[in-house]
């Protein structure tokens, strides 16, 4: 078997150590047009603010790894065009600029993601620079040394991360979000109004609805306009999200309206001899039961995997995701699973949600912290949907714990009950996860809607 893989990061890089664990005789070769590969950018920040020394230890892999492991590791190629319907690729080394074909019995698609740029004016100025690669991190780390004011155009969680590893290091940060909300795909508007008061008790500028139209260089200054306002920096990043980079097989296997490619259970796309994972591909959205486009590492790693242990055929189906995701901000932890009240309702969900607002552990321990929930549910049929927390307590692994239960369609009724751990070092007799579904069981009681066992049924079918 020959297999072919287009691009090196989380889903690339996974789906060539499962091949060849399970396959060792396998004919693999990669294809990546960077110097390196298994590159973390979520680790960026990390390096910016000093928490990590060296940028190079946000690799988990290496060609001399994945060549030891005996894949073929062609860094700094370009792959040009993809023939399907041949199984042909046309590469081009980007050192000796030598063009090649070459044939494939399976192709694995993981070319990831790029930089939503929006269509702004000046986004191509030397002072505005964007934030995934390893290049692109090193450029933004050269560049801010010697530059005090930072803006940053983005409020999803790359922005408001590199916003405060900027107000750790002395920086003067705006933070421009065109939305009314930061972090909009994992918290609802009462966690953002907490999130952007602790980012501006630390110094931040947060400007919401703020839709940057503009970048110009006067003098020595860069000028930012955004609806009626100007704001002046040395420095702008552009966070503005991901696109799939999928235009080598546009026309060739069926996508979404993102570009991203569709998958079946098993990674495969609508051509049998090519799989998909990763930031090129979609997801299973296990809350809504729909496709979606939800670029993160967890997703990439996993279904790297399983494109490697599916790439001979059906062998183990994707799960889906809950889209589980985790930040620290100044010394909190901010932990979501699932949808939003505002997304759920936008999909057309009935769906509510309840705020649970206490400590941890008991207030009689020496020490403890405050600790805020959102549970989001189905009122049809009690169904959790989301979950969001947030205190200084690390309360990440809850939210792991409530990704199992949507993931398992579980009720409110469930969680309300589930049995778990009580000891006052860690928590009250009755968990805070209890508490919380316990919250939302009463609300739906009192709006008359008080029948846990029908729930518990439709639940199992």
């Amino acid at each position: 078997m020959k297999v072919i893989i287009v691009g090196s990061t989380h889903a690339g890089t996974n789906a060539a150590i499962q091949i060849l664990r399970d396959h060792p005789d396998t004919d693999v070769t990669i294809y990546e047009r960077h110097r390196t590969v298994s590159f973390l950018s979520t680790g960026i920040s990390l390096f910016l603010d000093g928490q990590v020394k060296h940028l190079e230890d946000m690799f988990y892999s290496s060609p001399a790894e994945l060549t030891r492991l005996g894949a073929k590791v062609k860094t700094q190629h370009n792959v040009l065009r993809i023939d399907a319907d041949r199984q042909q690729v046309e590469v081009v080394d980007m050192v000796t600029g030598k063009i090649s074909t070459v044939t494939y019995d399976r192709l694995i698609m993981a070319t990831g993601s790029t930089v939503n740029v929006p269509p702004v004016f000046g986004v191509e100025n030397d002072r505005v620079l964007l934030c995934k690669t390893y290049e692109q991190a090193k450029a933004i780390y050269r560049a801010a040394k010697d530059q005090r004011r930072i803006a940053i155009v983005g409020g999803g969680y790359i922005g408001t991360e590199l916003a405060e590893s900027y107000a750790r290091t002395g920086h003067d940060v705006l933070l421009l979000q065109s939305r009314d909300i930061l972090l909009d795909h994992y918290v609802d508007a009462n966690l953002s109004a907490e999130v952007v008061a602790i980012l501006k008790a630390h110094g931040v500028k947060v400007d919401l609805n703020s839709r940057v139209t503009a970048f110009e260089e006067q003098g020595d200054q860069l000028v930012i306009t955004a609806g009626s306002a100007t704001y002046q920096a040395d420095l702008a990043i552009v966070c503005t999200g991901f696109v799939p980079n999928t235009r080598l097989l546009r026309g060739q296997v069926k996508m979404d309206r993102h570009g991203a490619i569709l998958i079946n259970d098993y990674l495969q796309t609508s051509n049998p001899n090519i799989l998909a994972c990763g930031d090129a591909s979609v997801v299973k959205f296990n809350p809504t039961g729909q496709t979606a486009y939800t670029p993160l590492a967890t997703n990439a790693v996993r279904q790297g995997l399983l494109a490697g242990k599916n790439v001979f055929g059906p062998v183990q189906r994707y799960l889906g995701t809950q889209a589980s995701s985790v930040i620290q901000l100044f010394g909190r932890t901010l932990a979501s699973s699932g949808l939003t009240l505002r997304h759920a309702q936008s999909a057309g969900l009935n769906a509510a949600s309840v705020t649970y607002r206490g400590t941890w552990r008991p207030s009689y321990m020496p020490s403890t912290a405050a600790l805020m929930i959102n549970l989001v549910y189905n009122r049809d049929d009690r169904r959790i949907l989301g979950i969001q927390l947030f205190s200084k307590h690390e309360v990440a692994q809850s939210a792991n714990a409530v990704s199992i239960a949507i993931q398992n369609r579980n009720t409110i009724d469930d969680l309300a009950f589930v049995d778990l751990l009580f000891n006052p070092n860690f928590d009250a007799p009755f968990n805070y996860l209890n508490l919380v579904a316990q919250l939302a069981v009463a609300q739906e009681r009192r709006h008359g809607n008080d029948h846990p066992r029908l729930s518990a049924g439709l639940n199992r079918k």
